[in-house]
């Protein structure tokens, strides 16, 4: 009897909403994120503080002192602020981090995208005519100079772009593709699944590691819509292994007159070898050998934005456009300027370093590498005085570019690499993580690894001021 006694004052104990709403932290938090909100997180917190008390982990009226609970209600606000899109800083040495919205745009690039999306544009206009026009004809032109192809069309993902090419071609029809080359994507999407989405029937032939031209003459029936070559930029098969060029599919495709598609993943349109990285099939090489049909992501090894790029002869992008489902597919103004502008970068330079940030990461020479770890290292140094507290080092590292390219493929790097001896290094990494800038970085050796290929100069002060939040 007592004892619900006690609970009942501690309750009476638990201020309204109102007086907390006047409180000054939450004040700060209905300027940013609206009176609503702050009551919700408000009310959130008196909720758990109730639960507390009726589940005994609250005994004493002096745990439920106003000061203790506003840091309740500080606890709920920063863990809804963590929960926002928001920047990251990318100190993990991992390129096109799947995680941190792989390929960070230039801001020569989003200025000048910007111009057009915060005004009216001639998205669906003929300025020259003055009647409607295609939003599909700005992204056509470029990517038809930039690759060589017929036409192009663009939709808002690689998926839905292989979804889209089936089901123009192949519904209720078969699709030859290696066994070897039956890809599973980030969240667990299949190509095979992908396949029975669009109503195409998928046709296994050849073996995980070896597949011969016999095996897709042998595979061919009078419903084979397609013949499909997939790149593994996720992965490699390595040893004993064998699999067909995309010309010699297409020797196959024009011998039983079936159209040849390649989803090449990554969307490369340069040589890799000009950064000093292994070969990776292009966009222009598979238009070059033949590939009536080629798509690509825009997000990854091209360093734009989301988006499935379909290129090929005239007279099958032309039956995609078609499609109704191409409605449902296509990109808005926002992806398709921001885009546009990204490749446009490509049409000026032959190697646009200075206008694609992955380019500039991927390229960054060694040397560099180590006098901006140095940079970073003197950043540090000059407003924190590290004795006791941690040790800090410039140490030799790997990279790695990441988001589904180039697996095998480790960069030599610098970083500058912290032992803290007064906290966990985990306490440290969830720290900068969970803090006022989200400094994404990894562990390794029992040292925080921020690894400067994937930081911009700019994150230099960012981090030094929240490890002296943390460390002091």
């Amino acid at each position: 009897m007592n004892k619900s006694i006690d609970k009942n004052i501690l309750m009476r104990n638990l201020p309204s909403i109102d007086k907390l709403l006047q409180s000054s932290i939450a004040v700060d938090s209905i300027s940013i994120n609206g009176h609503n909100q702050t009551a919700i997180l408000i009310r959130n917190t008196l909720s758990a503080l109730r639960d507390d008390v009726l589940n005994d982990r609250i005994k004493m009226v002096e745990e439920l002192e106003l000061e203790k609970i506003l840091l309740r209600f500080e606890q709920q606000l920063k863990q809804y602020e963590n929960k926002k899109l928001q920047k990251t800083i990318n100190a993990t040495g991992v390129i096109l981090h799947t995680n941190l919205g792989r390929a960070p745009l230039s801001r020569y690039v989003t200025r000048s995208a910007l111009e057009t999306i915060e005004n009216y544009s001639n998205l669906e206009f003929d300025i020259e005519t003055g009647k409607r026009g295609s939003r599909h004809d700005y992204l056509r032109d470029i990517l038809c100079r930039l690759t060589g192809a017929e036409d192009a069309v663009v939709v808002n993902n690689n998926a839905a772009a292989v979804l889209l090419i089936l089901s123009t071609f192949a519904k209720n029809k078969e699709v030859i593709v290696s066994r070897g080359e039956l890809v599973e994507i980030g969240g667990s999407f299949r190509v095979p699944s992908v396949m029975e989405q669009s109503g195409s029937k998928l046709v296994e032939v050849g073996t995980t590691n070896k597949t011969h031209a016999y095996d897709y003459e042998n595979a061919i029936t009078d419903d084979t819509a397609l013949l499909m070559k997939i790149h593994t930029s996720n992965f490699k098969i390595m040893g004993f292994t064998q699999s067909l060029e995309i010309k010699q599919i297409k020797a196959i495709g024009e011998k039983y007159n079936i159209p040849v598609v390649e989803d090449i993943g990554s969307g490369v349109l340069i040589d890799l070898r000009k950064l000093n990285m292994p070969y990776e099939p292009t966009v222009q090489d598979s238009i070059n050998q033949g590939a009536d049909i080629v798509s690509f992501s825009g997000d990854k090894l091209l360093g734009g934005p989301q988006a499935g790029i379909i290129v090929g002869k005239k007279e099958y992008i032309q039956k995609i456009k078609k499609n109704q489902l191409l409605r449902a597919l296509r990109i808005d103004k926002v992806m398709i300027s921001l885009l546009y502008h990204t490749l446009l970068e490509y049409d000026k330079f032959e190697l646009p370093y200075n206008s694609i940030p992955i380019l500039d990461m991927m390229s960054k020479p060694i040397d560099e590498l180590k006098l901006k770890a140095q940079e970073l290292y003197n950043v540090l140094l000059e407003d924190i005085n590290f004795d006791g507290i941690a040790e800090v080092t410039i140490n030799e590292t790997k990279a790695q570019v990441g988001g589904g390219s180039l697996p095998n493929e480790y960069i030599d790097s610098y970083a500058v690499c912290l032992k803290p001896l007064k906290i966990s290094v985990a306490k440290l990494e969830e720290d900068l993580r969970k803090g006022k800038y989200h400094i994404i970085s990894r562990i390794q050796n029992d040292m925080l690894i921020l690894d400067v290929r994937t930081l911009f100069e700019d994150d230099f002060e960012k981090i030094s001021a929240a490890l002296k939040q943390i460390l002091l």
